[in-house]
């Protein structure tokens, strides 16, 4: 009985003293080679895999492509999941197996590139340079 009291204890010990840390990337104040924009930053969680991005679109931009879809909003946000692969983050392929695109990011540069791939010709271009990088490691 006292040994199961002692095991009861280390574990509520071991799983109360138990913490664990995710890696959390924030670029901010991001330029685009094309649009503009009031707000546009990308969240990088490297514990739970997925890159968050929000966005709010200056009026010229917001206008432009009002005229042909009805459907976007001046001010949007959505998730993508991502996976880091030689040092570099990318998010999963979006596309068709001959065509498919990916935003890639690199730890400590600004700069984002959408990598593209057609019949496995890959080629990088820049998206967009980041004014503001954030690292938080989060605790829970």
């Amino acid at each position: 009985m006292r040994e199961n009291k002692f095991l009861i204890f280390f574990l509520l010990f071991f799983f109360i003293s138990f913490n664990s840390y995710s890696e959390i990337i924030v670029l901010s104040k991001c330029d685009h080679k094309e649009d503009g924009f009031l707000k546009n930053e990308y969240i990088l969680n490297l514990n739970e895999l997925i890159m968050t991005r929000n966005y709010v679109y200056n009026e010229k931009t917001y206008q432009k492509y009002k005229i042909t879809d009805l459907s976007v909003k001046k001010r949007n946000s959505y998730v993508r999941n991502i996976y880091e692969e030689n040092g570099k983050i990318l998010t999963l392929k979006h596309g068709y197996p001959q065509f498919y695109t990916q935003i890639l990011f690199e730890k400590d540069n600004p700069e984002i590139f959408v990598k593209a791939v057609l019949n496995d010709v890959e080629s990088l271009s820049k998206i967009s340079t980041c004014k503001k990088i954030e690292k938080f490691d989060q605790e829970s």
